[in-house]
Parts: structure tokens; C-alpha cells; sequence
């Protein structure tokens, strides 16, 4: 694995404010910013991820993130806690729905290889003309240029609070569209075209709750990778792809660290550690959705722009090659929950009556799991919590049935394994004192 490559200077900050982004490749040979002391601060204006880069197709994968930041301290078989601070939602509207990919705009895969049929360039440059799907043009010869349709979709406008969202009819998805940039709040440094511009009104006058999270955070991994295929599932359509970005399933399951999650417990307040697999961590984010329901089953959800805060701080040999979280309480299944003093008092009663001695202090903690397919990332996941805890994968099972749950973060394959641990065995690999702050234990 490389080193990484680490920033032209070399005095840690106690924080960064990062206002750059990637081509949307993440290129651990390419300076990250930084370096963040351990135990300091990343600030970043992120841009919305999915359909604004969709329709961008200079842009080299399926969301815009921020550049790398290089924590001291961090070395190869590391990991880094992010605790994650604050998510704001700085757009006032955004627009989404179901895709296509029609035949003839990209090498392979529209995420990553878009190209204009008409001239035949890959990566064209584009501008906008009007609203509408049809908005995107190529620079060279003036084809719309389509890597992706809404098939059904609609644009939502938030109230000031941020707290809910109204999806709006034709009219005045039109009226959004003539100010997108506006609407979308998009950072000076993004290159996207807002997908604002196409003005999708199929649903209009429903209102939806906002719940922020980040659909991308985590560590760069240790090859050139699209950052929308920074996981075990979209990472698979890059297996033998006809574009400069083709690997081997190998190099995936080597390279990559799942910072493309789409889980919707990764928001403020949670915990996160992310594996090290260059020098330095390469922290980054992006792709902020407003809310998001298990699953992403439409495929996409509410993209926004949004200010984000973490800390960070090294964990030394983490003994896992992809990302651990530590939810909010209620963001937990029910089985998954600490258990009350109450019940706690019942069942030391039912230990004394039994004969079964003191009951082990347990923690919550939620491992995560990625593959091409749902079932294959359920196996990867309880694979890694058994390898984390040093159980067997029938003993992870059982605790998951009785004292947890599998979540879906996305379809085809991103899934959470959340359960009830011994707290002796998150102490084991220095993650107990995580739980200990995040459920008061």
C-alpha cells in the first residue's frame, strides 16, 4: 500500500477549514490538505452528491468530496475516530427522484466514464442551456449529454428552520431552476451543475421531514478509486470496466475503506472509526443527504450542500479493513439499546435465582458491511464483527438475533450488523471507552 502522499507543510494545525474538492476521484498519490494534529478539527462547506455530478460528466465519479486531509499521527493499520460535531443543511432546495441510464453516454459506467455520443469525447465539457433534462451540453458540438434520466422525480424547497421539505409543482421547480446555483447554496469550489436545472415536478405538494447525515465520510483508500465506488457494491462495477479506472476484485477488497455508506446513523453525534490505509488517514466528505429512509431504495435521496464539523482522533492498530460506527441512542434498534437500571436489576435477580454470577456490563456497537449483493454484505459484515471481537461468525449471529439487528443502509449492499457486545471485548481493541462516551456507561 503507498504511503500517502502528505501535505507540503509539515506543522499540525488544531484545525483545518477545507474548501477544496476532488475531481471526484480519490487519489491518495495526489497532496492531501492538512496535516489536523491528532485530536483536532476538520471544518468543510460540502457540495451535494448524486445527481449533481451525475449530470456533470467532467466530473469522474458519482459525487463531488472534499480533498483529503492528513491526520498526525496515523499510520497504515491505524484507525481514526471521527466524532462527528455538527451537520447544517446550507441549501434551501434540492431536487432528486428515480434514474435511467440511457445506451450511448458512457464507457461502461455513467458514474465514472460519461461521454457525449455526437463527438465522442469522454469527460466532456459542459454548460447549461435552459431547465429540463435535456439542459446538459457538450461544449464541443452542443448534444445533450445524458449519462442519466429522472424517470420519476421532484425538486423540495426547505423552510428556514431546515426541519421540513415541501416537493413543488412545475411552476415553481421551473422558478427554482432560473437561480439553481442560488437554491443549491453550492461552494465556490464545486464544479457540479445543479440538478436543480432539471426541474423534476412529479410529486408535488408532499412534505417530508429533514434528517441530516453524511453519505460519504471516511479515509481515502490506497489506490485511485471514483469516491461513489468506495464501497464493496458500487466498487464492483469497476471489476474488469472498459475505462481508465478498471481493477480486479482483489485490489477492491484490498484497496478500499466503505466511505460511501449512505447510512443514515452517521450523523451528528455519532462516532465513527474509519480504517487507515494510507499514511496519514486521508480524511474526507461529502454527498450530505437532507433525510434519507433505510434502504435508499429509489436509488438516490435529497442531496444538499451543508457545513460539517469533526474531530478526529487516531485509534493505534485497529484490527479492521472497514468502518465501525457507534450511533446515537435512538438512532439504535430496540434490541440493540443499553439496557435500563431497572432492567438491569431484574436480570441480576434472575442471576442470583440461576446461579449464574455477575452479568457482563454489555455496549452497543455497529459494524459494517459492504459487497455487490445484500446477502454477500451481510456475510462481510458479520465476518468483520467477528474478527473485531474475536468470536465466531454463529456467535455474532446468535448475539445479533437476540440483542440487535442487520440494518440496510443501501440496496444493492451496504448493511449495518448492530448487537450488544461484552464490553471486555470492545476494551480488547480500544474501542470500549467510545461506547462508554457515546451511551454513558
Amino acid at each position: 500500500m503507498p504511503d500517502g502522499n502528505a501535505p507540503a507543510t509539515t506543522s499540525p494545525r488544531r484545525s483545518i477549514v477545507v474548501q477544496e474538492f476532488t475531481n471526484s476521484v480519490l487519489d491518495p498519490n495526489q497532496p492531501m490538505l492538512g496535516p489536523v494534529q491528532d485530536g483536532g478539527t476538520i471544518i468543510a462547506n460540502t457540495a451535494p452528491g448524486c445527481w449533481g455530478p451525475m449530470i456533470t460528466p467532467r466530473l469522474r465519479g458519482g459525487h463531488e468530496v472534499t480533498r483529503p486531509v492528513f491526520v498526525e499521527g496515523a499510520e497504515i493499520g491505524d484507525g481514526v475516530a471521527i466524532r462527528i460535531r455538527d451537520i447544517t443543511v446550507t441549501s434551501s432546495a434540492t431536487a432528486s427522484g428515480h434514474d435511467s441510464s440511457p445506451e450511448g453516454f458512457c464507457l461502461g459506467d455513467p458514474y465514472v466514464a460519461a461521454r457525449c455520443p455526437e463527438c465522442d469525447t469522454v469527460w466532456p465539457e459542459t454548460h447549461i442551456e435552459g431547465s429540463g433534462g435535456k439542459s446538459v451540453r457538450c461544449d464541443a458540438c452542443g448534444n445533450p449529454v445524458t449519462p442519466f434520466e429522472i424517470v420519476h422525480g421532484y425538486t423540495v424547497a426547505f423552510d428556514d428552520t431546515r426541519n421540513v421539505g415541501l416537493t413543488l409543482p412545475r411552476k415553481a421547480a421551473d422558478a427554482i431552476a432560473e437561480r439553481a446555483e442560488h437554491y443549491a447554496a453550492l461552494p465556490d469550489g464545486s464544479r457540479q451543475h445543479s440538478i436543480l436545472h432539471y426541474a423534476p415536478s412529479d410529486m408535488p405538494g408532499t412534505l417530508v421531514r429533514m434528517r441530516p447525515f453524511m453519505g460519504q465520510l471516511g479515509s481515502c483508500p490506497s489506490m485511485p478509486m471514483p469516491d461513489s465506488h468506495n464501497a464493496g457494491d458500487f466498487g464492483a462495477f469497476l471489476v474488469g470496466a472498459p475505462h481508465d479506472y478498471a481493477i480486479t476484485p482483489e485490489e477492491l477488497a484490498e484497496h478500499k475503506t466503505d466511505g460511501h455508506m449512505d447510512i443514515d446513523a452517521v450523523r451528528a453525534g455519532a462516532i465513527l472509526i474509519a480504517p487507515v490505509k494510507v499514511r496519514g488517514a486521508g480524511i474526507y466528505m461529502g454527498d450530505m443527504h437532507a433525510a434519507q429512509g433505510d434502504g435508499e431504495i429509489a436509488g438516490h435521496t435529497m442531496d444538499v450542500s451543508g457545513s460539517v464539523t469533526l474531530q478526529v482522533e487516531v485509534v493505534k492498530d485497529y484490527p479492521l479493513d472497514g468502518p465501525v460506527l457507534f450511533p446515537l441512542e435512538e438512532d439504535l434498534p430496540p434490541l440493540a439499546r443499553p439496557f435500563s437500571a431497572a432492567e438491569l436489576a431484574k436480570g441480576q435477580r434472575l442471576a442470583e435465582r440461576w446461579s449464574t454470577g455477575k452479568i457482563a456490563p454489555l455496549a452497543p456497537i455497529s459494524v459494517i458491511g459492504t459487497a455487490a449483493n445484500l446477502n454477500d454484505a451481510i456475510e462481510n459484515g458479520l465476518a468483520r464483527a467477528a474478527r473485531l471481537l474475536d468470536m465466531t461468525v454463529a456467535e455474532v449471529r446468535n448475539r445479533a438475533t437476540v440483542n440487535g439487528a442487520i440494518e440496510i443502509g443501501r440496496a444493492p449492499g451496504v448493511i449495518q450488523v448492530t448487537f450488544l457486545v461484552p464490553l471486555d471485548r470492545l476494551d480488547a481493541v480500544k474501542l470500549g471507552d467510545y461506547a462508554r462516551e457515546q451511551y454513558g456507561l
